[in-house]
């Protein structure tokens, strides 16, 4: 039975194998059948798609950056080739060098076959040389120069100084800006129907460079009728906010001005309880008498409140940083003047690329999001200059700036100086914002030493610190704190080169001895008077100074700036009043008060005035131990002035001198009272580019110094010699310890020309100056002395590479 039994078993399990090998076989054929049939269409749609790229290949570039060409690719690796993405890349490409000032730059691409249907995507680019803007033209400017309008672009013409500077390469961002200044320049002198016409770029590939037409219309000339506030706003007290007018009648038109006036009365109705007031300017003009009637309306705006503020694309500095320069918070009452405000502050700190304040709506009717987009930009600098005048020769500097500190704002500076008769290190710190406040503190430590031999035989060290602490009261006008403490060292050069005391000190083998001989050091070796004041001696006065000197001082500030622009000022004024108590401890005793005022304006076009007056008075008292000088001023206290008050003297040049010496000529001591005047025309040099920065200028100086208040009978360890003749000469060979000093106030002057030059390198400035009238000095022993050091030349400059 089981023979028979196994064999039925066994033939259900071959019939399910062959019917499963008969299935098997079956999607086996009809697979094949498939496959013949989709083969063709696959091969079809590889055709149409293209291969796969490998990787992507830029070559060539030396000028450009890969990594910025590469963030404008489209072609990517493991995407399938595109024809139209790689022309599409040829001329993103094209325009990175364009943007960069190479605008003859070509670019090839190239397909590298690889195996397993990949191919490598090659730019080849040829850079060529650097094109820039070879032209800047106007056309309809009829009342101002194309000359002037280049001048107010930070776009520049080619020229022979291209090597050093950047901004002569088309840039479309920085063309755009250029319009808005020209727009801004013709709305703040005037022409309130200006309009830009248009604005053309075309590559001149025949020339090398880029040709930029600009067209306006300017309009006539206006200038403010009749100016008024008119309060529509219900407890606005109408007379307090008119203070914030900058604007009044009869002056040239000023829309820069018109703003400010707007922000002004905007922000003195909010502190009168109304933050929700909308000031309106409101002009009417008159063609005939070329006027505009201004009326700023003050009246209720809509009631939004901020609901929040976004930072957004800082991605160094902090956001309280920029948060801080709004005067609105989350919560307050939207006002569109003081969102403008905070724009322009955040442009003007110099942190970013980039500023755009936009507003979207909130979560109600009544809110508002104020979403701020900025983008980082670097704000550290090192820097090495090196520049010469005749003051202090050669002089070299480096230094490291950095105007954001660690995305909080801070501004750091760290530089050290070397040069021929100076050198120095300092170090500074500001936080613009203390304690969370609009208040500027800041710390300065600094060591100076300066070589006055040429002028007083004496040489200087200071060292010490200023903590300072500015507030701002407006937009225009500052007052400063400030509290020094320094340390000077005077010491007079005493050896073969420079024997400037060897009348008190003789010096060994060197000195001759009144009796005879050469010092060989004994004391008690009394010099020949007429050989050691013959090779330069310091006065009795700078040998009572030597030593160490500490002053402790705390002064006010007190500054007034309206100027257009801080570099190259055109309109506007400068002042400046600085007072300072010293005797807070200290070996210095004294009240001094100094001023320095200037005043701007185009007389006509690219041709300014300047006006300047300056003047200080320092008084000496009696406090603590004083070293014996009974309220005395030291010689280190005193007024020094030269080029700095009347140009065409030198160094320490005017002002009281000791004439009891043959070397009196150089024995300046200083004065307690100086003032003085200028006036200066500055103007382009004709035929030569504006693109140069060169200009010239006249002048005329005028100012005096004198005053001397330092002691003149001293301790030398000698008896007190009687006057000869109502002066202080020496009798024989006995110590002198009195000195005679010529303090005359007669009015130093002199007319002069310049050259200035606003180099890459840094601003080099020329003056020839011819003295008109002067202190002439005396006659002693048929030889004169005490009169003023003139300095016909003076050349100052520095640069920055």
């Amino acid at each position: 039975m089981m023979s028979t039994t196994t064999p039925r078993r066994k033939k259900p399990a071959t019939t399910a194998v062959i019917a499963i090998s008969a299935l098997m076989a079956g999607i086996t054929a009809a697979e094949s059948a498939f496959a013949q049939q989709v083969a063709p269409r696959n091969r079809r749609a590889s055709a149409v798609q293209g291969p796969i790229v490998n990787r992507v290949v830029v070559e060539g570039n030396k000028r450009v950056e890969k990594a910025l060409i590469e963030e404008q690719l489209q072609a990517r690796a493991w995407a399938p080739y595109n024809q139209a993405a790689v022309d599409a890349d040829v001329q993103r490409i094209l325009e990175v060098y364009r943007r960069s000032g190479r605008g003859l730059a070509q670019v090839t691409p190239r397909l590298v076959d690889l195996p397993n249907g990949t191919v490598d995507v090659v730019y080849t680019i040829v850079e060529g040389d650097k094109t820039g803007v070879k032209e800047i033209r106007f056309v309809g400017n009829s009342q101002v120069s194309s000359s002037r309008l280049r001048g107010v672009m930070q776009t520049t013409e080619t020229n022979l100084l291209s090597f050093l500077k950047s901004t002569d390469v088309y840039d479309p961002d920085r063309l755009s800006n250029d319009l808005e200044l020209i727009r801004r320049y013709y709305l703040k002198n005037g022409y309130a129907d200006f309009r830009l016409v248009s604005s053309d770029v075309q590559f001149d590939a025949n020339g090398g460079g880029y040709v930029i037409t600009i067209a306006v219309e300017e309009g006539e000339q206006y200038r403010f009728g009749n100016v008024s506030v008119d309060p529509r706003l219900p407890g606005v007290d109408a007379e307090a906010i008119r203070r914030g007018v900058t604007t009044s009648a009869g002056s040239v038109y000023n829309a820069e001005a018109v703003e400010r006036s707007v922000q002004a009365l905007t922000t003195s109705a909010a502190r009168q309880g109304n933050p929700f007031a909308l000031v309106r300017p409101v002009g009417t003009r008159d063609p005939s008498t070329r006027t505009v009637n201004l009326a700023y309306v003050v009246e209720e705006a809509p009631r939004i409140y901020i609901e929040r503020i976004n930072v957004r694309g800082n991605s160094r500095t902090r956001d309280y940083v920029i948060r801080r320069e709004f005067e609105l918070g989350e919560g307050d009452a939207y006002n569109q003047v003081l969102v403008d405000r905070a724009e322009r502050r955040l442009n003007n700190l110099g942190y970013f690329k980039r500023v755009r304040i936009s507003n979207e709506p909130g979560s109600s009717a009544d809110r508002v999001v104020v979403n701020v987009d900025v983008e980082d930009q670097s704000t550290g600098s090192f820097a090495i200059s090196g520049g010469y005048s005749t003051a202090d020769g050669f002089i070299g500097e480096v230094s490291v700036t950095e105007t954001n500190f660690l995305g909080r704002g801070q501004f750091v500076r760290l530089a050290g100086q070397l040069g021929q008769r100076s050198n120095g290190i300092d170090f500074s710190f500001t936080e613009p914002y203390f304690l969370g406040y609009r208040m500027a503190a800041g710390i300065d430590l600094f060591s100076k030493f300066s070589d006055q031999t040429r002028y007083s035989r004496y040489e200087n060290r200071m060292t010490g610190g200023t903590l300072r602490l500015g507030l701002p009261i407006t937009e225009d006008f500052t007052i400063t704190a400030r509290y020094s403490l320094y340390q000077q060292e005077l010491e007079i050069p005493n050896d073969v080169e420079q024997p400037y005391n060897d009348c008190s000190v003789p010096i060994p083998g060197y000195t001759r001895l009144a009796g005879g001989g050469v010092a060989n050091g004994a004391p008690g070796e009394i010099p020949s008077r007429a050989f050691c004041e013959g090779n330069g001696e310091a006065s009795l006065a700078i040998k009572q100074s030597q030593g160490e000197t500490l002053t402790s001082l705390a002064g006010l500030t007190f500054n007034y700036n309206t100027l257009d622009s801080i570099r190259e000022p055109r309109n506007g004024f400068y002042a400046e009043v600085k007072t300072d108590f010293a005797g807070l401890g200290g070996d210095s005793h004294y009240f001094r008060v100094t001023g320095d005022a200037r005043y701007y304006r185009e007389l006509f076009e690219d041709v300014i005035g300047i006006a300047r007056i300056q003047g200080g008075h320092i008084m000496g008292f009696e406090g603590g131990d004083d070293g014996g000088l009974n309220g005395n001023l030291r010689i280190v206290d005193q007024f020094f002035m030269g080029p700095s008050l009347v140009r065409g003297f030198a160094p320490n040049g005017i002002g009281p001198r000791d004439i009891s010496s043959f070397d009196s000529n150089a024995n300046a001591i200083g004065g307690t009272t100086y003032f003085g005047g200028s006036l200066e025309v500055q103007f382009p040099i004709p035929l030569l580019p504006r693109e140069l920065g060169l200009k010239g200028a006249v002048f005329a100086d005028a100012g005096t110094l004198y005053g001397y208040e330092g002691p003149t009978v001293f301790n030398t360890g000698g008896s007190i010699l009687d006057p000869l003749d109502g002066n202080c000469r020496p009798v024989g060979d006995r110590p002198q310890n009195c000195i005679e000093v010529l303090d005359s106030s007669i009015i130093r002057s002199s007319v002069g020309a310049s050259l200035l030059w606003s180099s890459p390198l840094g601003p080099i400035r020329f003056d020839y100056a011819f003295a008109l009238s002067k202190e002439e000095g005396v006659i002693r022993d048929g030889v004169r002395v005490g009169g003023d050091r003139t300095q016909a030349f003076r050349f100052t400059g520095g640069t920055r590479f």
